[in-house]
């Protein structure tokens, strides 16, 4: 009767243990005004959308493409775009779409570390982390959402 009221507190504890949301990726990614950021350098109490994506993925590009028309449902989260590729990719894709109208998104490199790609443990573009302001994970896309309930999980944070 021990062992088994032990197994069973095991258990308890193992899933308590995996319900804990994880943080964002820890990634050091180069901007485009060539300087360096972290996620130290993310404005404390603010949610943090993280997409990860690659400058010439279509589903990356649709997937901006359908946020332009509801930008404003996003003016109070930090939009963190981080991909592996050049830098100059980055600054293409940057003004292709006009996103440096909105001064909440960050755009970047990580280069060939793939730290947030490991992290996340990602196969395909686009990925969207969004987090609460107190840093927990709120909601997780491995594939492209609905415009509509990326927007209901940003009203979450």
């Amino acid at each position: 009767m021990k062992k088994l009221l032990f197994a069973i507190t095991l258990l308890i504890a193992a899933g308590c243990s995996k319900a804990q949301p994880p943080v964002i990726a820890p990634y050091k990614m180069l901007k485009l005004d060539n300087t360096w950021t972290t996620p130290a350098d993310l404005k404390k109490n603010k949610p943090v959308m993280l997409i990860y994506f690659a400058p010439d993925c279509s589903h990356c590009q649709k997937l901006i493409y359908d946020m332009k028309p509801v930008m404003k449902s996003f003016k109070d989260i930090q939009v963190v775009m981080i991909t592996f590729t050049d830098i100059r990719m980055v600054k293409t894709f940057n003004d292709d779409f006009g996103l440096s109208a909105y001064k909440n998104f960050t755009l970047g490199t990580e280069g060939y570390t793939y730290a947030v790609q490991k992290y996340y443990q990602l196969k395909t573009t686009p990925y969207i982390a969004i987090y609460a302001k107190d840093g927990h994970l709120v909601q997780a896309y491995e594939k492209v959402p609905k415009i509509t309930d990326l927007v209901a999980a940003v009203k979450k944070t």
